[in-house]
């Protein structure tokens, strides 16, 4: 299945990776269809950073959808050959119990597949999900490929409060799509994410790089969760989004991680290159007592795919925080 520069849907446009990954198929010839949110108060909202974007006023088309009414997606998906599924609901809000969220992503993802097969257009769906999906399996001790799932009653055993939302509705979220792909014959392949750091298009922080400058911006209760982490550039993961879309041979989940480190190396790394912000001590970091340390990724799936990646950890820190400096942020 190979894939013309046609028209593609990015679904969550407005998001940290779907407006990086826009902007990368806009560069490549695509065009692209992109959903975001109906403002509930009727707000005008600035997304300049998306209709400024090189080639946007010829190419990139705007629709609102919400994951709550998958039916709202059928305008945006209709003619395209491929669709990026980067949308997912708000997890760090607390406004609403777990098992609601995890309902709507299952619900709203299967939805949004019907709408990609009713459209006898679509070719290939990627969604995006996370490691997230695997990383809480009870495997310590094994190196984590694909073929690992989360055991959700071993990841409540550590009762993470901050993460039980995004972790319990990103895994069932897959699980949903598979289900759904498999039963109806749909062209589904997964990416799955680490942390994901490096520059960023949108207003807002995202999530994710205050988890990874969490030691910089002194957020003791973000880092405790980083004692182990796997991270991986933003470029890296739109380019490894664009490669499984247009690879004939991409089939199943592929995991997008490209660098390991403890909370120690990242502390020595931070603290070297950026001396000029305060860190917390060597002493402060051996008080961290984290709900889990993931276990190591491999990426080899991906790899021996043909797809390489690009970037070093100075490459996602440096774009990082020049981007928070930019922004106000730092």
């Amino acid at each position: 299945m190979g894939l013309e520069k046609g028209v593609v849907c990015v679904t969550g446009g407005t998001g940290y990776i779907a407006s990086w990954l826009i902007m990368r198929l806009l560069e490549r010839g695509y065009v692209v269809h992109t959903t975001m949110r109906p403002n509930p108060e009727g707000k005008q909202r600035d997304i300049s950073y998306l209709t400024n974007l090189q080639g946007a006023s010829e190419r990139l088309h705007i629709f609102y959808a919400d994951i709550d009414k998958p039916d709202s997606f059928k305008e945006a998906i209709d003619g395209c050959t491929g669709v990026f599924h980067v949308a997912h609901p708000v997890v760090f809000t607390g406004k609403e119990p777990v098992e609601v969220l995890t309902k709507r992503c299952m619900e709203g993802t299967q939805g949004l597949l019907k709408s990609c097969l009713d459209s006898n257009t679509v070719k290939r769906v990627v969604l995006t999900s996370s490691v997230a999906t695997l990383a809480y399996s009870g495997k310590d001790d094994e190196l984590l490929d694909e073929s690992f799932w989360n055991d959700l009653y071993f990841f409540r055993s550590f009762n993470n409060i901050l993460a039980a939302p995004y972790v319990e509705s990103k895994t069932m979220q897959e699980k949903a799509a598979w289900e759904f792909a498999d039963k109806n014959g749909l062209d589904l392949v997964t990416v799955l994410p680490s942390l994901v750091v490096g520059p960023f298009l949108t207003p807002q922080i995202p999530f994710s790089l205050s988890m990874a400058l969490a030691m910089i911006f002194g957020n003791k209760n973000l880092y405790e969760d980083i004692v182990r982490t796997q991270t991986v550039h933003i470029d890296d993961l739109v380019n490894a989004h664009i490669f499984l879309l247009e690879n004939p041979d991409a089939k199943g989940r592929y995991i997008c991680s490209s660098h390991q480190q403890s909370i120690f190396e990242m502390s020595e790394f931070l603290s070297t290159r950026y001396p000029e912000y305060p860190l917390p001590t060597t002493e402060e970091l051996k008080e961290v007592k984290p709900h889990h340390v993931l276990a190591t990724l491999t990426s080899k799936k991906l790899l021996d795919l043909g797809f390489k990646y690009k970037y070093g950890l100075e490459n996602m820190f440096d774009g990082a925080i020049q981007s928070c400096k930019e922004k106000g942020f730092l």
